[in-house]
Formats: C-alpha cells, sequence, structure tokens
C-alpha cells in the first residue's frame, strides 16, 4: 500500500491504496465522485476524463499515485455555489447529450479544450474533441454547446 495526498474538488484526501489502482476506480471507489465513470478501461472513450492539475487527462489512464500532491477537478467540482459551469449549462441548453454517459468526460475535454483555445472554430472543436466518443448524439450538438460556451465567456469577458 502506499499513502497518497490528493485534493480533488478543492477537498484534500489522505488514503493508502495500492500502487496499481487507477485514478478513476479512486476516485469512485475510496472519495465517492462516481460522476466519473468508467467507460471503455482502455482509455479509447474519454468517458472517464477529469482535471488533473488543470489539464483533462483520462482517468483510466492514470494511477492513482500519480496523482499523489495533485489536484483534480471532477465533473463535481465544476458548478459553483449551486450554479452550474458554463460549459455544463451548454451542454444542457443545446441538448448536448441522449444518454448522458460520455457527458462528463465530454465536459471536461471541453472545458480545457476553451481553456487552450477561447475562440475555437468548429473544425478545431471537432479536432479537440476527437477523443472523447459519444454513441449516441452524432456530435452535432456537443460541438454546438461548446462554440455556445465559447461565445458565451467571450460575452462575460466584455
Amino acid at each position: 500500500m502506499t499513502r497518497i495526498t490528493v485534493t480533488v474538488d478543492g477537498a484534500s484526501y489522505t488514503d493508502e491504496v495500492e500502487p496499481r489502482m487507477l485514478l478513476v476506480h479512486y476516485l469512485r471507489e475510496v472519495v465517492g465522485k462516481v460522476g466519473t465513470v468508467v467507460g471503455c478501461d482502455t482509455s479509447n472513450c474519454g468517458a472517464c476524463t477529469v482535471h488533473l492539475d488543470g489539464r483533462s487527462v483520462k482517468s483510466c489512464n492514470v494511477l492513482a499515485v500519480q496523482a499523489d500532491g495533485r489536484e483534480v477537478t471532477t465533473i463535481e467540482g465544476l458548478a459553483t455555489n449551486g450554479e452550474l459551469h458554463p460549459m455544463q449549462a451548454a451542454f444542457h441548453e443545446n441538448h448536448a447529450l441522449q444518454c448522458g454517459y460520455c457527458t462528463p468526460g465530454m465536459i471536461m475535454q471541453a472545458v480545457d479544450l476553451l481553456n487552450e483555445n477561447p475562440n475555437p472554430t468548429e473544425d478545431e472543436i471537432r479536432q479537440g474533441m476527437e477523443g472523447n466518443l459519444c454513441r449516441c448524439t452524432g456530435y452535432h450538438n456537443i460541438v454546438k454547446a461548446v462554440a455556445a460556451a465559447a461565445g458565451a465567456s467571450e460575452r462575460s469577458d466584455a
């Protein structure tokens, strides 16, 4: 067992974990952040995407011990004071989900995308989201939601 200390959604957690435990399993089973879902377990689908020190990672591809001393933000950590994050609101308003299974990872990746490129073109959105798969929507409304969130942050900066 290895002792780790991780900040998850602003709260500090210190736990003993197996060195081989994946971050996604640590978040779900130890910390209780079940909004981060297990999709493929092979890093292909992106459903488990979280932010590690502000950058998106597929948590099924990161060991919990690699998060020691670092900050993790999950889908549950995006909302502030009961208000949806602009990306969460944009997904809701643009009907960018159907079954919802991929949605947490999609939103986390989209937030990272806009952090890197606040005003992406449609092609840049599609390219930036290509590591996150959805089997239901056809991606049109997801792209629309990311573009809407980019527009909303532009308006709030003015």
